[in-house]
């Protein structure tokens, strides 16, 4: 039998899921990211020791029948390594604001309402680098993703171009653009990755990772994709008009278009998937707000306290620290969780109620600037679990929401390694 694996790297820890060519299910493993995965100067060990720990679960039958491999990471959690791909200083992860210091660089950089003008874009991180990191050694600009399918296959400087959409690189055209490479040009310029389509076979896997886990010889390593990709591309969508929310720690949306749409303003671009464009913005709304006041016992336990047909009055903006990418790009916009009732059943309303509306606004703005009109909305992550706030998402958006059958990014990473080698 011919297996797949897809190894998912999210914001507090790494999954993965082992199909076989019908999509069915034989292994799921899961590793829980040490400090929650926060910014520290170990992340890449944490990272690695999740890589292995999460394959040396699957049962030693099932990896040696693994034809094909592919991960995700976040989108735009970036690091520099040396030449031997080891990395030389701490990563920045996708929702952190640094890139603010670079401002005023990457706009005369970058043109007008270009996707990486942000300031948790890749290339303002590459730009953070450039100017704050003394040493010249040569170096590669490597994503999260890339660097952990290198552990894999041994190919430093192979990236994917959902990955390297907030680095700049042009999907319509297939290069990096003449704006980008002068404009990094420098002696503390690192080497920008190779660009490959997602899903495309990078080379097999290195013999000592293949002895250890008994993985065959000729298991090939693909190249990934975004975990929030990972996560529409499990849900199965294919019709323009229907649309992924992933509601994980964060908050991204992802919509099926005909037409691509791009504006920083708001955070706001696509993807290219095929012939049609995934258009899209991650917020910093979502989970990890909830998880900061509620244990899951208590939000299980309030929300069915709830009436989701009656609208809360509390209108927040849900953050856990400054800076939001989407639908308001802005990475000095302040958290606003005033005023807190004492009821809890009556905070966590609000809360479950201003992160829909978040949502339901950044639909709104896909199609005001093109995309196609909102027809149904499938939900994946573990907010997806929640029906009251199904039920109040729903009221916002107007469409039905639904659950798919499959709705782990790391099932969608397996179907890319799967359509890797067979399609």
């Amino acid at each position: 039998m011919n297996l797949y694996l897809g190894i998912d790297f999210g914001t507090t820890g790494a999954r993965s899921t082992v199909i076989d060519s019908q999509g069915t299910i034989h292994c799921e493993t899961e590793y829980t990211f040490a400090n929650k995965g926060q910014q520290q100067p170990e992340l890449p060990s944490v990272w690695q020791n999740a890589l292995w720990d999460v394959i040396e679960q699957i049962p030693p039958a099932i990896r040696n029948q693994v034809r094909a491999i592919a991960l995700d990471g976040t989108s735009s959690t970036v690091m520099l390594c040396n030449t031997d791909g080891i990395p030389v200083c701490e990563p920045i992860l996708y929702n952190d604001a640094r890139g603010a210091a670079v401002t005023e660089r990457l706009r005369a950089i970058a043109p007008d309402n270009h996707t990486v003008l942000s300031a948790t874009s890749s290339l303002a991180k590459l730009l953070w680098f450039q100017d704050f990191r003394e040493e010249t050694a040569p170096t590669f600009f490597l994503h999260q993703a890339d660097w952990l399918a290198f552990l894999l296959h041994g190919k430093l400087g192979i990236s994917d171009y959902h990955n390297a959409l907030k680095l700049g690189f042009d999907v319509d055209t297939l290069c990096y653009p003449n704006w980008l490479v002068e404009g990094i040009a420098g002696a503390a310029t690192p080497e920008l990755p190779q660009l490959v389509a997602p899903g495309t076979p990078v080379g097999e896997v290195r013999a000592q990772v293949g002895d250890r886990f008994g993985f065959p010889r000729d298991c090939m390593i693909c190249a990934g994709t975004t975990d929030s990709i990972a996560a529409f591309l499990a849900s199965g969508v294919n019709l323009p008009g229907e649309a992924v929310t992933s509601l994980g720690s964060t908050l991204a949306v992802k919509l099926l278009s005909h037409t691509r749409v791009d504006d920083s303003r708001y955070g706001i671009y696509s993807h290219k998937l095929g012939d049609l464009w995934l258009v899209g913005g991650a917020s910093n709304t979502g989970g990890a707000v909830l998880r900061h006041f509620f244990t899951d016992v208590e939000l299980d336990n309030y929300s069915t306290q709830i009436d989701p047909e009656e609208e809360s009055l509390l209108d927040y903006y849900p953050l856990l620290k400054k800076g939001d990418r989407f639908p308001i790009n802005d990475p000095n916009l302040p958290p606003r969780l005033e005023p807190r009732p004492t009821d809890s059943v009556e905070f966590l309303h609000g809360l479950l109620e201003s992160i829909a509306r978040i949502e339901a606004r950044g639909y709104q703005l896909l199609q005001e600037l093109g995309a196609p009109p909102l027809t149904k909305v499938y939900t994946a992550g573990g907010g997806a679990k929640n029906s009251v706030w199904s039920a109040i998402r729903k009221r916002y958006l107007k469409v039905p929401v639904e659950t798919p059958i499959h709705t782990a990014a790391a099932y969608g990473t397996a179907l890319l390694a799967m359509r890797s080698v067979t399609d």
